[in-house]
């Protein structure tokens, strides 16, 4: 998680929000039911991504609308398609923060 977020991602609000929303879908990947494939949620993704400019705006956090449930799959695909990478790696395999 980006460091600006730690906090957030810490907080006893977060956690009763993600515990909740995760209840509200039954636990299952959104993305892997819509295909008829049954998996566990392990991750609730921000559609709106969360910024430094957003994190303290409930709407964007802490909105059901704005909330997903998913699998580690579909969440990594999820940031590969968007290239939100926290890293790259350059051309001899170097690791680049």
């Amino acid at each position: 998680m980006k460091e600006y977020a730690k906090e957030f991602y810490k907080s006893m609000r977060w956690r009763k929000c993600r515990e909740a929303y995760l209840r509200s879908v039954g636990g299952l990947c959104e993305r892997c039911a819509k295909q008829g494939i049954i998996k566990a949620a392990v991750i609730v993704h921000h559609k709106i991504y969360i910024t430094p400019s957003n994190i303290n705006n409930p709407e964007i956090v802490l909105n059901f609308n704005n909330l997903e449930a998913l699998c580690r799959d579909c969440h990594n695909q999820e940031h590969i398609k968007k290239n939100t990478h926290r890293y790259k790696i350059d051309k001899n395999g170097k690791v680049i923060l």
